[in-house]
């Protein structure tokens, strides 16, 4: 009994000792959503989905807009200055416009949202920020896999009537 107080005396003082080593590197900033979503990605898939339906709970209507109208060429382009803050978005591609095809943007928090509130992108046609043209909110966030979902929501008099899902791919 001596002996297990005293081996676990001893693991306790090699643990406060062992662990007392300080820390001399330098602090770096956190990897914001900028860095994840920065750069070009392309359209693996688009989809339409009819929100009065699906909100009435009446059989929900999906097209998939992938191989019309171009949407597979469609590549969006998110870009950022030397120190990650968001500058301008261009899409390219023969496809007909959902929303602007080039301004600027800002995300809704520079961190992943740890609130239920979905993180969005929003969407100028100026650089001060001032004039928003749209919004997307950002339903699959890029990680490991080089995937990102984007969804634009079209409303009339605040209620969603159709939407738009992207499944984009890093290039």
């Amino acid at each position: 009994m001596k002996n297990r107080k005293i081996y676990w005396m001893c693991c306790a003082i090699l643990l406060a000792f062992g662990c007392n080593e300080t820390d001399d590197g330098n602090h770096v900033d956190g990897i914001t959503l900028y860095e994840k979503i920065a750069g070009s990605w392309s359209a693996t898939n688009v989809k339409m989905t009819d929100e009065v339906a699906k909100a009435g709970g009446a059989p929900v209507f999906e097209q998939n807009l992938t191989t019309q109208f171009n949407y597979d060429q469609m590549q969006i382009s998110f870009n950022v200055d030397e120190k990650m803050q968001p500058t301008t978005y261009e899409v390219s591609g023969n496809v007909p416009p959902l929303f602007e095809a080039n301004g600027y943007y800002k995300l809704s928090s520079d961190y992943q949202p740890m609130a239920t509130n979905p993180l969005k992108i929003y969407l100028y046609s100026d650089a001060a920020l001032t004039a928003k043209t749209g919004e997307l909110r950002v339903t699959a966030v890029p990680g490991s896999t080089g995937e990102m979902e984007l969804q634009l929501v079209r409303t009339s008099g605040g209620v969603p009537f159709v939407s738009y899902a992207f499944k984009l791919t890093a290039n």
